[in-house]
């Protein structure tokens, strides 16, 4: 099945260098090229396009403004910008129109990988209306509590990174917002940041003032989704994941990013749950009704009532946001690690045991002997199976 790509630049040198460069993937790819944002809105209007792939500066109407139309008119394409390090100021403008960031000029390779990771992702959510919807989030709910220690935290005169950092690694949605942010390649970093708060001081307190108090990408959750869901606990529990998460990968003796990664996955792995609920307020009250009818698990009763998972709905999110394959992958099958085509004890497995492990101390704390729920197929081919006490009795200890 090809891809069909608009690529808009108004420099036609460009566009003859993307031609030339990406000519060997004409039977993966149908290519058109623009050379402005309203020879572009015209081509939409007669064609239909998988991928937008904008430059920042253009007369008339820059990158910002062509993708924001782009978000509003055809929500369901992957919108892709492109600009220098030195553009910060404008890229302030796309965050919340643009699902990934790429620096300019861009490695082949690069382009390439972000096209057909995105456009993966967007296959296996196989429910156009939830496509539509999850395709134009621009801002990420967050809990009223939080929302207004931030703003208060923000809007003091001792503010400080590490401050603005705590509360946001408290926080799902403005966790994976800034994560998103920071690991673009407009900010050059020369490593991948996978904490809240390195984040934070990484970005400064005055790009996370301008995302937070002017272009408002943060908003409280609906009074809805409050009484649909226990959000608070769905906070607590995903935090707690994470630092289990991050436990069991340092036992295991993985990397700081791996491990950092971990957490990280954890966090974030219910954040489908409350895109979920927060948007679709109707069907989920029907997914909350079903699991107390029949028993069944949250995830069970999703695939039941919508289609899809939560599991499904926040790796796709993060995907097209460009976090890291394994965060994504984490997120994906921590229901089901052995449905990842990955190999080996990773991510899936670590935030697979940690969610358990959550919930068994929630229930029983210190009274768990057996893990229920576990995918003993998954541990035990890679031996870790008799790993859990292990990380349980690690819990424990003051």
């Amino acid at each position: 099945m090809k891809r069909h790509i608009l690529f808009v630049d108004d420099e036609p040198n460009i566009l003859k260098g993307l031609q030339r460069t990406l000519r060997s993937l004409r039977e993966q790819w149908e290519m058109a090229f623009a050379e402005d944002a309203a020879t572009a809105l015209e081509r939409l209007e007669k064609e239909s396009f998988d991928v937008i792939i904008s430059d920042m500066r253009m007369p008339l109407m820059d990158g910002a403004q062509l993708l924001r139309k782009v978000q509003e008119k055809y929500p369901m394409m992957v919108r892709i910008i492109l600009s220098g390090h030195s553009d910060q100021e404008m890229i302030m403008k796309t965050v919340k129109s643009a699902h990934q960031y790429l620096s300019k000029p861009c490695e082949k390779q690069a382009l390439i990988d972000a096209v057909t990771r995105a456009c993966y992702l967007r296959d296996t959510l196989n429910k156009k209306s939830l496509q539509y919807v999850i395709s134009g989030i621009d801002t990420m709910p967050i809990l009223p509590a939080l929302y207004t220690r931030i703003m208060a935290e923000l809007n003091s005169k001792d503010a400080s990174a590490a401050s603005v950092g705590a509360i946001i690694s408290m926080d799902v949605g403005m966790t994976a917002k800034i994560l998103q942010l920071v690991n673009s390649s407009f900010f050059g970093m020369p490593r991948h940041v996978s904490t809240p708060m390195e984040a934070v001081v990484l970005l400064g307190i005055d790009v996370v003032k301008t995302l937070i108090l002017s272009i408002e990408v943060f908003a409280k959750f609906r009074e809805t989704t409050m009484s649909l869901l226990p959000v608070s606990k769905i906070y607590d529990h995903c935090v707690q994941t994470g630092a289990i998460a991050k436990k069991i990968a340092i036992l295991e003796n993985m990397t700081k990013e791996e491990s950092d990664n971990a957490m990280i996955a954890g966090i974030l792995h219910d954040l489908g749950r409350l895109l979920l609920a927060d948007n679709f307020p109707d069907e989920y009250r029907e997914v909350m009704a079903y699991v107390k009818e029949n028993q069944v698990p949250v995830h069970g009763a999703e695939l039941k009532i919508l289609g899809v998972t939560h599991a499904q709905v926040g790796a796709y999110l993060l995907g097209l946001w460009g976090l890291p394959d394994n965060i994504v992958e984490g997120v994906a099958f921590h229901h089901s690690p052995s449905a990842s085509i990955v190999k080996g004890f990773d991510l899936c497995g670590l935030v697979h045991v940690a969610n358990l492990m959550e919930h068994h101390e929630q229930m029983m704390s210190g009274g768990w002997d057996k893990l229920t729920g576990v995918d003993t197929d998954y541990l035990d081919q890679y031996d870790r199976t008799k790993r859990i006490p292990l990380w349980r009795d690690s819990l424990r200890m003051k």
